[in-house]
Order: structure tokens, then C-alpha cells, then sequence
């Protein structure tokens, strides 16, 4: 039996659908369900369990004795909120509480952790965990999930086995539902789809060139993988970058775009915000040499290669996985 929280979501729905393509099928899917366009991700699904997020407390203190593994995906993800006190509940105090949960009942948590907590990179993207209290992430959102990794890393009981996991620029199925928050990919998409062409931030620094801003890409297949690594691994607890190790520039993710939806390609460029230009990051890489030195060593697919699979097997037929 393998919780997930954040089911019905973009990552934790792909990771369902890879969970139950290996034969996991006693999933406790958890989440808040009142989102009926959020709920389409697990359909087909193979679930055991629906608990709503609220009830998880007091669903794991009746059935903790089945519990072989917890998957905690589930957060507030939107980085353009502001309001604290949202992120202090849902991706502070709720991940305490469920970190605690793990030690008493001696289940093995992995986390989702964010690159937001690097904020604009001043000391790197380097997963060392000495230099984690020391970021300064640019939002609420990044603050939250850097709160967590600190709070994790500085606590004496911790579950027998974790893993708390730095998610860089994930893409891929399953997130029509993300709106303005969804990958650059979806919306290269439907942008060139609607008009033919792409409209990309100009540069607003001497050192880049228009849509030479660069991010470490990864696509969600490969993110599940790692998790699925991780479950089966159960040692060198920690916290660890996840991204593919190579930064691209958002120029190639859009030439990629129009080459899988076999368009020519016609991209525009426009001024960045500017209420978040001084804020905006014009390179993101992970250093990925933790997570390889632990065994990990599947190739990552190529920004080329993922974006194809989604746009072909995914987006054009509006298919979920």
C-alpha cells in the first residue's frame, strides 16, 4: 500500500500512472477532490483508496500497519500567491505532520522539495545541504518549501528512510488543469496552435540574447522514475537536486515545440513583466552528481525527445497518462 499525496495533480497523477504500470495498484490517493477538472488526471486510474487531505492524520493512525511507502507530492504550488499563511498550513505544517506520521508508524517518505528554494542561483544549484539555510528563495511559495527542508534536515527523529527531492522545470502530461501555472511547454502549445506563432520574454541583460534565457527542463516521465528509484533504494537519506543536470534555452524548447507539431518555426519576442523582471531567472542548472553517486543511473530523455512525447502522444490527442 503506497500513499500519494497531491493524487489528483499534475506530478502525483504521473506518478500514479507509472506506480500502476509497474503492478502498484493499493494507491491511497490523497488530495483535496472538490476540483472535477483536477480529478480528470486519474481516471482509468488503479486506486484502492480516495482520503481527503484532511482526513490523511487520522486515516494513517487506523491504517498505518499496511503502509509500505509515502509519496508526498501534494503542496501549494502557485508561486504567484502571496498570502503566507496559505504556505505555513499546507507546505510547512502539513509536511511536519506527516514527517512525524513517518517516524511513528516507520513508514519511508520522499518529499517534494522545489528549485524555487534557490532563488535567483547566487550560490548555485548545488543540493549540498550545509548551504540550504543559507538561500534566499524570491517568494512565498520558494520560502515554504525551504522552511520544510531546513526544519527536516535540523530535527533529531527522522523517518528510517527519506528523501526530500528539488524539482527543477518539470513538463508533461497531466496538467490541463494548471492554467497560468502550467509548464512553458503546454503554453508554447497551445500559443502556436491558436496563432502559429510563440511570443518569448526578451532579455533585459547584456550577458543573454533574446530567449537565450536558460532552465533545467526535465519531463515528467523521468521525475516518476527517480521516485520509483528512490522506493525501491531506501538508503543515503537526504535532500537531492532533480533535474536533468543540463540547462536549455527557452529558444530551443520552442523550436522543439514547433518541430513536434511539425510547424515552422516563427518565434517573436516581448518585454518581460516588469513586476517580475528583477526577479526573473535567467539560468537554472542542477548539479545531479549526489542522485548519480547514489546509483541512480537512467539517461534523462533530451528537452527534444520529451517534448515530442508529450506534444505527439499527449497533447495533440488531448490524452492523458
Amino acid at each position: 500500500m503506497i500513499i500519494v499525496t497531491g493524487a489528483a495533480g499534475f506530478i502525483g497523477s504521473c506518478l500514479i500512472a507509472q506506480l500502476n504500470e509497474l503492478n502498484f495498484n493499493y494507491i491511497i490517493a490523497v488530495d483535496d477532490f472538490s476540483f472535477p477538472e483536477k480529478n480528470k488526471n486519474l481516471v482509468g486510474k488503479k486506486i484502492m483508496e480516495r482520503v481527503e487531505r484532511t482526513d490523511l492524520a487520522a486515516w494513517m493512525d487506523a491504517n498505518y500497519r499496511e503502509v509500505e511507502f509515502c509519496f508526498h507530492i501534494g503542496a501549494r504550488t502557485d508561486t504567484t500567491e502571496f498570502n503566507t499563511v496559505i504556505f505555513d498550513e499546507l507546505n510547512v505544517a502539513y509536511s511536519k505532520m506527516l514527517w512525524n506520521k513517518c517516524i511513528d508508524y516507520q513508514i519511508p517518505l520522499v518529499y517534494a522539495s522545489s528549485a524555487a528554494t534557490y532563488g535567483l542561483g547566487e550560490l548555485g544549484y548545488d543540493d549540498n545541504e550545509v548551504m540550504i539555510p543559507k538561500l534566499s528563495p524570491l517568494n512565498p511559495y520558494g520560502v515554504s518549501k525551504n522552511e520544510f527542508d531546513i526544519w527536516a534536515l535540523a530535527q533529531e527523529k527522522k523517518p528510517f528512510y527519506w528523501a526530500g527531492l528539488k524539482f527543477f522545470n518539470v513538463y508533461g502530461p497531466n496538467e490541463y488543469h494548471k492554467n497560468r501555472m502550467a509548464s512553458v511547454v503546454y503554453h508554447a502549445y497551445n500559443q502556436i496552435n491558436s496563432t502559429g506563432s510563440l511570443k518569448l520574454f526578451k532579455s533585459h541583460r547584456p550577458d543573454f540574447a533574446d530567449g537565450e534565457q536558460m532552465r533545467d527542463f526535465i519531463y515528467v516521465k523521468d521525475l516518476v522514475s527517480v521516485c520509483i528509484f528512490l522506493m525501491e533504494h531506501r538508503k543515503n537519506s537526504g535532500i537531492y537536486n532533480l533535474g536533468t543536470g543540463m540547462a536549455r534555452s527557452f529558444n530551443d524548447l520552442g523550436r522543439s515545440t514547433f518541430v513536434a507539431m511539425g510547424k515552422d518555426t516563427d518565434i517573436a519576442y516581448i518585454d518581460t513583466p516588469e513586476d517580475i523582471r528583477d526577479k526573473y531567472q535567467y539560468f537554472t542548472e542542477a548539479n545531479m552528481n549526489k542522485l548519480i553517486s547514489i546509483g541512480f543511473d537512467k539517461p534523462f530523455y533530451s528537452l527534444e525527445g520529451g517534448v515530442n512525447d508529450y506534444v505527439q502522444n499527449y497533447l495533440i490527442p488531448a490524452k492523458y497518462w
